[in-house]
Order: structure tokens, then C-alpha cells, then sequence
């Protein structure tokens, strides 16, 4: 009967045991989760982007500060740290300032641009550009900046923006893509678009594209997130919050997030 007693008491604490180490596991399994999904949301979390105005921004991605098409002059920029990378995707004034460049550059500043904005620039400014164009790709740092195409569809507006000369850009970090459409149509290339988790989108007449190509285009490449840019026309400020709802109404996954990039009025 001793003998018996005995065998129940070691089976139940042997019992007892595993199930304390199960606990444990499961801890540990949770722990490792919730570091993991911690990971995740820092990673996301490295991206931080301040609007300038209209073209024109400053952001945080990672480790380095970027400057995207810099006008207004250095004023406009006070208070903002200084750039380790820029990016200018065209020659017109509202992308391409060399007055502004040269102010906000420092010399340990990379500056990636096409050829027709190279150019364009005059001084020892060149020295410090790398020239990309359409369908290329650099990477420096774990980061991959891709040069999309951007140009008019239609008749009327092919003079603006002509294939080839300018740059959209995808620029990737740690699983992380963001895209800026530059001035651009709702063309194939941005369409055929993957796993994008912020998309900067242009929408102004006549110079790019109505509001209703502007989300017909992102619905077809479903990014994570959009925010409307660049949406100061000839006649005003297009309408975003009408590509708010048609974005929404499709339900395609795709946030629309709105930000402030006229600070000083639509003119």
C-alpha cells in the first residue's frame, strides 16, 4: 500500500512539473512574441516625415535625415536637421531650386537626381550628385532608392512631363517601402506597385492627374497607407477629401492619411 501511495505522489509531482515548465514555455513563447511585434512597430516607427510645402518635405527613415525636392528657400527649412541624403525628381522650380539646394546641402550631403536635373546645376553642387534614372536602382546603408518612371498620359498634358526625364522613387529600409509618385499620371508603373507601406501621391490639374486617376491608380496598387501631396493646381487646391472617399468606398485595405502641405495658403 506504501509502495502505492509513493507511485501516485512521484507521477503527480512529475505531473506537477511539466506543467509548471509548459507555463514556463508558453512565458517565454509569449515573451518572444510581444519583443517581436515590439521590433515590428519600432521599425515602423523609424519613419517620420514633416511637409514642407506642396513638393517639398523632410524625413526621417532609419538613421538619416532626407530632404525631397528643396525649394523655398533656407528658411523654409529652419529648424529641420540637416540632410544626409536628397532627393529632387525633376527640373521644374517646384522640385528643382539650385539656390536652395546649394543652401541646405552640407558637403557630407548625397544628393540622387536624373540626368536632366544634372544638367541643369552649375558649381561645385554636381560633385555631389549621383545620377539615377528611370528603372535604376542604388543602395548605400541598407537602404535601396529605385527610380520610378512619371509622366503625362494624356494629349494635353504631354508637354509637362515627358517618359524618362523625371523620377517617382521607392526608397526601402528593413522591409520598409515608401513611394513618391513625383509628377505623374496614373501610369502602369505605378500601378504594377508591391507591398508599398507609404505612398506619397500627386493630384493637380492640369499638370499631373485628377483626383479620380489619383485613387483609381492607388486602389489598383493598394499601399498601406496614401497621403495625397503635391494637389495645388492651376485653379486651387484639389479635392482630397473626395480621394479620401473614393479610396475608403473601395475597401482595398489602403488608409488615406491627411496631412498639411499648404501651411501658407493655397497660392
Amino acid at each position: 500500500m506504501k509502495k502505492i501511495i509513493l507511485s501516485v505522489f512521484v507521477a503527480t509531482a512529475l505531473l506537477s512539473c511539466k506543467n509548471e515548465n509548459k507555463t514556463a514555455d508558453d512565458a517565454t513563447k509569449e515573451t518572444e512574441e510581444v519583443a517581436m511585434n515590439t521590433e515590428a512597430l519600432e521599425a515602423e516607427a523609424e519613419f517620420n516625415l514633416t511637409p514642407i510645402e506642396h513638393a517639398t518635405a523632410v524625413f526621417e527613415f532609419g538613421d538619416s535625415v532626407f530632404y525631397i525636392d528643396p525649394v523655398g528657400g533656407a528658411e523654409a527649412f529652419e529648424g529641420q536637421p540637416d540632410p544626409d541624403v536628397i532627393l529632387v525628381t525633376d527640373i521644374h522650380g517646384d522640385h528643382l531650386n539650385q539656390a536652395t539646394l546649394k543652401a541646405v546641402a552640407t558637403p557630407e550631403t548625397t544628393i540622387y537626381a536624373p540626368q536632366a536635373v544634372f544638367d541643369q546645376l552649375e558649381g561645385p553642387i554636381r560633385a555631389q550628385v549621383t545620377v539615377i534614372n528611370n528603372e535604376e536602382a542604388k543602395s548605400w546603408d541598407g537602404y535601396t532608392l529605385t527610380a520610378i518612371p512619371m509622366y503625362n498620359l494624356r494629349e494635353e498634358a504631354k508637354q509637362f512631363h515627358t517618359k524618362g526625364r523625371g523620377n517617382g522613387y521607392v526608397l526601402e529600409k528593413d522591409g520598409m517601402r515608401v513611394y513618391f509618385s513625383g509628377d505623374t499620371e496614373d501610369i502602369p508603373e505605378m500601378r504594377n506597385l508591391e507591398n508599398i507601406d507609404k505612398a506619397y501621391v500627386c493630384m493637380n490639374l492640369p499638370y499631373t492627374m485628377t483626383v479620380e486617376s489619383a485613387a483609381d491608380g492607388v486602389i489598383a496598387f493598394k499601399p498601406k497607407e496614401v497621403y495625397p501631396y503635391h494637389f495645388r493646381g492651376k485653379d486651387g487646391l484639389s479635392d482630397v477629401e473626395k480621394f479620401k472617399g473614393i479610396v475608403d468606398s473601395a475597401n482595398v485595405g489602403t488608409e488615406v492619411m491627411l496631412l498639411d502641405w499648404y501651411p501658407n495658403g493655397a497660392e
